[in-house]
């Protein structure tokens, strides 16, 4: 099981939201987030998160419940 949820994570991500629309709605938003950002995190960019974790993705979904990575739409 994956910890935190996706439900948990789009909940962090959407209580920053300025206005009504949230920004992620679904799960490959989060899916597709994480996955960006572990990418970077793999290509040598700094964790944003103090952590014992060294798999990009679990450093990606911990930086995202953390509220680290703020996730925008193309819109």
């Amino acid at each position: 099981m994956l910890h935190p949820s996706y439900a948990e994570l789009m909940q962090v991500v959407n209580e920053e939201t300025e206005g009504d629309t949230p920004v992620v709605n679904s799960r490959y938003s989060i899916v597709m987030a994480t996955a960006r950002r572990a990418r970077q995190l793999i290509d040598g960019a700094e964790p944003l998160v103090d952590t014992k974790i060294d798999k990009a993705l679990s450093v990606a979904v911990e930086e995202v419940n953390q509220g680290k990575i703020k996730i925008i739409t193309e819109e």
